[in-house]
């Protein structure tokens, strides 16, 4: 049996209900990716071009701080990813994430919420983030998905 970690980054707090879910569901632990300089409202208004998250994303090599870097990933087999879709791929802040360890022989699952949007070219985004890791498209989790659901999702891995 592998050992699994649910890593995790929300700006809102929807990513975050859905990955303390996943963790409780595949019996994982569970580890916030949190940036140096938290997101205010006004950084994630997509609408205003000049706002932190637009500024990023138009920037595909803009690698937020984290405020730490303590997760131990080499002692898990399978990490699960989590994080809002922005602009029909990950946030940046998860290529600061996968580039802060070696994830090298390391299973990484996505799973992301969204208003609206899918994965786009989120798997294309993070690979050169993390070489010698295999990263797969996992599942959209919107709403709020049940302890089954969430079960069935981690047992697929």
């Amino acid at each position: 049996m592998s050992k699994k970690l649910v890593a995790y980054f929300s700006a809102s707090g929807t990513t975050a209900n859905v990955a303390k879910g996943l963790a409780q569901a595949a019996n994982a632990d569970l580890y916030e990716i949190r940036p140096a300089v938290p997101y205010t409202r006004a950084d994630l208004n997509w609408m205003d071009k000049q706002s932190r998250s637009s500024v990023e994303m138009r920037d595909r090599s803009s690698r937020p701080a984290l405020a730490d870097t303590d997760a131990d990933i080499a002692a898990y087999d399978t990490i699960f990813v989590g994080f809002p879709i922005w602009w029909y791929v990950a946030p940046t802040i998860i290529n600061s994430f996968l580039e802060a360890y070696d994830f090298s022989g390391k299973k990484i699952v996505l799973f992301a919420t969204s208003g609206g949007s899918g994965f786009g070219k989120a798997v294309a985004g993070l690979q050169p983030s993390a070489p010698g890791a295999d990263i797969v498209e996992g599942s959209l989790l919107n709403g709020r998905p049940n302890e089954s659901k969430l079960k069935a999702f981690a047992d697929r891995w």
